[in-house]
């Protein structure tokens, strides 16, 4: 088997890693800027400079950070077309010689990172989904008392149906986020039409002069900026499941414009009404679109914790072929893609600890 797809199969490559690889990264429009504006700490003032200083920053981070580092360069870095923390800690190894300090020092770093990426794969879904079915409350207070109960439903059901493979599954999400990431670049190019002036956010010099004003809020305020960027890890993590190029297409394709378009969308939102930072995500609906905005995107959430999953499985995968992790079941969903892979015990893990964490958090 080959890790590489034949020409045919790209699109529908494509829309199953936009169901798989993209939920993360896909849902941050839902509270990213609301962070920035109105979180409980180190919250940026609303003004013009500061909203246009912060879409700047945004931008570039996605241009930079996701575009470049880890769609154009860093997928490069394949160890026979698996990525990941593990992959890449195999390839810088390679023509390094055994008991050096600074093998043990990359062996070290890579270990502690692979532990930073299961720890997402706990919290990701334990938080995305718990947040996406308290939205519901959005619509009738009734649901609150049932609100960790359909979580808990809700992430055994997720974790069950990781069996089938990253390629059903993903097929199964990948039209729900192609609906996910249109709906998203619709209301953003709807708030973006009232006020063209958001786009001048493009030029650098924004996110430039918003640091340079107020340094120590510029830095506090990258803290919460930052989570624009959670899930781009799962991008390379999750390489081995559909390849570089279906991943890439799909970012350049509908991801990224989607993204951007929905974050200069809240930004000019916020330039008419600062007041809608009370929600500046489902604002940019119409009132009538409420229930289906809160119904897609809770969907879309749940979806979101894929990504971190069928990462954790490759990781574990790595750990084992470079003998970090002790021998365990590995059962391969896919005839064709060779990444596409399935760990019943890392799976039922992963669920255990999910569960405990939303019963704690709820």
């Amino acid at each position: 088997m080959s890790a590489s797809q034949p020409q045919g199969k790209l699109p529908t490559l494509a829309l199953a890693a936009l169901g798989v690889v993209y939920g993360d990264i896909g849902t941050s429009p839902l509270y990213a800027l609301k962070e920035v504006f109105g979180g409980a700490h180190h919250r940026v003032p609303i003004t013009p400079e500061n909203v246009l200083g912060i879409l700047s920053v945004i931008f570039w981070s996605l241009m930079i950070v996701v575009s470049l580092k880890y769609v154009a360069f860093i997928m490069r870095a394949n160890n026979k077309g698996e990525g990941g923390i593990m992959a890449l800690m195999a390839l810088a190894l390679r023509p390094l010689s055994p008991d050096t300090k600074l093998r043990n020092t990359l062996v070290l770093l890579g270990l502690f990172g692979a532990a930073l990426f299961y720890g997402d794969g706990i919290i990701t879904p334990a938080i995305s989904v718990l947040s996406a079915v308290e939205g519901l409350e959005v619509v009738t207070p009734a649901f609150k008392p049932y609100v960790l109960p359909i979580s808990l439903i809700t992430l055994i059901g997720l974790f069950m149906v990781q069996r089938r493979g990253t390629a059903a599954v993903g097929v199964l999400f990948g039209p729900i986020m192609v609906a996910w990431f249109l709906t998203l670049a619709v209301f953003g190019c709807i708030s973006i039409a009232q006020n063209p002036a958001v786009l001048q956010a493009l030029n650098p010099l924004y996110a430039l002069t918003f640091l340079k004003n107020d340094p120590i809020l510029g830095f506090f305020s990258l803290g919460a900026t930052v989570l624009v960027l959670t899930g781009a890890e799962a991008l390379y993590a999750d390489m081995g499941h559909f390849g570089q190029k279906p991943i890439q297409y799909a970012w350049f394709g509908i991801v990224l414009p989607a993204l951007l378009l929905n974050y200069f969308g809240q930004g000019a939102l916020l330039l008419r009404d600062a007041k809608a930072i009370e929600n500046p995500f489902y604002l940019l609906a119409p009132a009538s679109l409420l229930l289906p905005m809160v119904i897609l995107s809770t969907v879309a959430t749940v979806i979101a914790s894929q990504a971190v999953i069928s990462g954790a499985f490759s990781v574990t995968q790595q750990a084992i072929q470079l003998g970090f992790s002790p021998r365990m079941e590995i059962n391969h969903t896919s005839d064709q893609q060779i990444g596409q892979i399935y760990l019943p015990g890392i799976n039922w893990t992963l669920l255990v600890a999910v569960v405990a964490l939303a019963a704690r958090r709820a």
